[in-house]
């Protein structure tokens, strides 16, 4: 079958009244193609479940269709890409969920089915402390897992700095839209969203002429949830569409993460809450998110120093790095045995090691040479 047709009848499937996502895998799990579902007789499709004879008329008004080639030409001009759920480039860790939407739609670059994927979620009244914090928290998922897709809604406060911190420290970021691809809301976030389709891009399961609509956030939450690996929760008063966000991530079973703040701070009441109830896992830094997600290997960074720069040490710093040369990595407390020194004056040393980049602490507390 022609491509553009195919896509047409998958495109279709998501319009017909009546067919969800748990609707709409019943009928790829029962037909060998989708387009069956508009080409069958009535009486052969009664058997799917979902399928009533409220459906059946809904198709064959034919109106789904009309839609679906509308969408199709927007589609192609637009270089956007259509994910069928079963396409190999649909996002696999949202295919999991139970709720998965059958398509999504794509502009930009980014690898939707990146190692490793983590959604920024928090308040729209983001205060200096959520966007120094976020900031942080990407740069230094920036220097130790470079390709790293970072996830947000594109929304005022926490979500607009996930994106704009991404694209600073040259990581891939991804917005996840609430509307469809012929619009950006806010349109104040316009540029940041252009810049984004060269570094990470757009995602929607809503079509074109698709209003930005109350309802719409919350459905998209699902989508920011899904696809990640884990949700870091920034900032959040004691409601919002944060916690709604971090939620869906338990119910799908995913890691949530939030960030601890005063107790007396209005928006730092969701996160403590989170934490509270344990329902989030308090982190403070980057090292914590990857302790629990297990990303505790050495990454592949480029390395910064050559060992015949290692001549510039002074006298105090030489035994520290001998030391290291000779093993896989040490902790602090095992380089002060060995070297006799105080913690102190050890961890001064380390501190200006890392500065000319010959050491690196990684996760766990473990130093070893670059």
């Amino acid at each position: 079958m022609d491509t553009n047709q195919n896509l047409v009848y998958q495109i279709g499937m998501t319009l017909v009244k009546g067919i969800g996502a748990v609707t709409a895998k019943q009928v790829i799990d029962t037909l060998p193609d989708v387009s069956l579902l508009f080409k069958e007789k009535a009486r052969l499709l009664e058997h799917i479940p979902g399928i009533s004879r409220r459906v059946i008329a809904d198709i064959h008004t034919g109106e789904a269709l009309r839609r679906a080639e509308k969408e199709l030409k927007f589609i192609r001009k637009n270089n956007i890409q259509a994910l069928f759920i079963q396409d190999a480039n649909y996002p696999q860790k949202l295919k999991e969920c139970v709720d998965a939407p059958i398509m999504l739609y794509f502009r930009g670059n980014a690898n939707l089915n990146a190692t490793k994927i983590i959604s920024f979620v928090g308040t729209r009244h983001a205060t200096t402390y959520g966007k120094e914090m976020t900031d942080k928290l990407i740069l230094d998922i920036s220097k130790t897992y470079p390709d790293t897709l970072i996830v947000s809604g594109l929304a005022y406060g926490i979500d607009i700095q996930a994106h704009r911190s991404s694209l600073k420290h040259t990581l891939p970021t991804v917005g996840v839209l609430a509307h469809g691809l012929d619009r950006i809301y806010p349109p104040e976030h316009r540029n940041t969203a252009v810049e984004m389709l060269n570094q990470g891009g757009l995602l929607t399961d809503f079509m074109s002429e698709t209003n930005p609509d109350r309802q719409n956030f919350v459905k998209r939450n699902r989508i920011v949830a899904g696809m990640s690996d884990c949700t870091v929760v920034v900032e959040s008063a004691e409601r919002g569409g944060a916690l709604i966000t971090a939620s869906i991530a338990d119910s799908y079973n995913k890691d949530v993460f939030a960030l601890p703040g005063r107790a007396t701070d209005p928006y730092s009441i969701g996160c403590n809450k989170l934490i509270k109830q344990k329902r989030a896992a308090l982190i403070t830094c980057a090292d914590d998110i990857f302790r629990e997600m297990c990303w505790l290997e050495a990454p592949k960074t480029p390395q910064a120093v050559q060992r015949s720069l290692f001549t510039e040490l002074t006298e105090e710093e030489q035994p520290v790095v001998k030391q290291l040369t000779t093993s896989e990595g040490k902790l602090l407390n095992q380089l002060c045995v060995t070297l006799n020194l105080p913690v102190s004056k050890l961890a001064a040393l380390l501190f200006n090691l890392e500065m000319k980049g010959v050491v690196r602490c990684f996760p766990g507390g473990l130093y070893r040479l670059l």
